[in-house]
């Protein structure tokens, strides 16, 4: 079986190494292709040697732009790709512009397309992500579910007959690196930050990065809290907040660049807690069991919610509050999986008859 795997953006490269791990354990050929959607080597090149990933075979070196300059600029490169490695499976991953890209490219030419992370919703129809993942699900041939809220989801949408709950990669991932951090040691902290009384805070999505109003908001909500924040601060944060004038290192707040995989799971490992709008770092803030905050008012993952390890403070009305509230009650749930997802995954994508390929000669 080969596999071509298409990425563009931190997340899927995080949810890309279990995967590509486990196509290789099982002797199956890989092409990645990076869409060069996060160009930026902390965002990107270090994801790739932090988490054993070999290098992208194709890199289209996209680069910023809107969302559909960039997803335009992404369809003839994607194109090519499948048409040169002649895949069994594109596997996409996430909601990123990568990702609805290559799912068009890959149905336009009748190549089967399977979606990781598959089902997620946030009914939040002004965010770009809920957009890509619904036109991605509803394009794909194989649904790759990561919890049974996903399924639900994919059932109550008429998908239900090509979807399969195989659990959440991420967990796989973190689980591997949180293990070798706990072997290796602790690392040293920032200077003035002692482990157990400091947060960590990324912000990074339009909605609250592009309207100047709400992030200074922001931004004073984090510099106002109790004890040190550690903001690691994503590219988009940064050109937003120049061209707004607003300081980020105010207060409580102490600007970080974006951490390597590792030394980002090291970080939340050892927090009080967690503010941030990623949908990713709710999900391993929860599986760190570290609290956390979330400045939306909305979160695909509703367990993290449910179970009380995640607050949403989209309204920002109480975030320091919210940041420095008690642990919650321990629990051993596991809605996201024990670290078999991406072993599922292999399984998911080798179990089902071949979807006709119109490349096949």
């Amino acid at each position: 079986m080969k596999v071509l795997s298409v990425v563009g953006a931190r997340p899927q490269f995080v949810k890309l190494s279990p995967v590509a791990h486990a196509l290789e354990s099982a002797g199956h050929d890989h092409v990645i292709v990076h869409t060069g959607q996060h160009y930026d080597a902390a965002l990107s090149d270090v994801f790739f040697a932090d988490l054993g990933i070999q290098r992208p075979d194709v890199n289209l070196h996209v680069g910023s732009g809107s969302h559909a300059e960039q997803t335009g600029a992404m369809l003839p490169g994607l194109e090519r790709a499948m048409l040169e490695h002649r895949p069994d499976w594109v596997l996409v991953y996430g909601d990123t512009n990568s990702t609805v890209a290559a799912a068009l490219a890959a149905v336009k030419i009748h190549q089967p397309v399977a979606h990781l992370e598959a089902g997620l919703r946030s009914f939040n129809r002004l965010m770009p992500e809920e957009h890509n993942r619904v036109m991605t699900d509803h394009a794909a041939d194989l649904l790759l579910a990561p919890t049974e809220v996903a399924v639900r989801h994919l059932r109550d949408e008429g998908l239900g007959e090509r979807t399969v709950l195989v659990g959440d990669v991420m967990a796989d991932v973190l689980f591997r690196v949180r293990d070798a951090r706990l072997a290796g040691g602790p690392t040293p902290l920032p200077t003035g930050v002692t482990e157990g009384d400091y947060l960590v805070a990324t912000i990074h999505r339009a909605e609250n990065t592009d309207d100047p109003a709400r992030l200074s908001a922001i931004i004073r909500a984090l510099a106002g809290i109790d004890r040190p924040v550690l903001l690691l601060a994503h590219p988009r944060l940064r050109d937003r907040s120049v061209a707004a004038g607003i300081p980020l290192d105010s207060g409580a707040v102490t600007v970080l660049e974006p951490q390597p995989y590792p030394r980002l799971v090291d970080l939340v490992a050892r927090s009080a807690g967690v503010v941030t709008d990623s949908g990713g770092l709710q999900k391993e803030a929860f599986l760190l069991r570290v609290p956390c905050t979330t400045l939306r008012h909305e979160t695909e993952w509703v367990e993290t919610v449910e179970l009380g390890w995640n607050v949403l403070d989209g309204a920002l009305a109480n975030v320091a509050a919210h940041a420095s509230r008690p642990v919650p009650p321990a629990t051993d749930a596991a809605p996201y999986g024990r670290g078999d997802a991406a072993m599922r995954v292999v399984e998911a994508l080798a179990a089902p008859p071949r979807v006709e390929n119109a490349l096949t000669p």
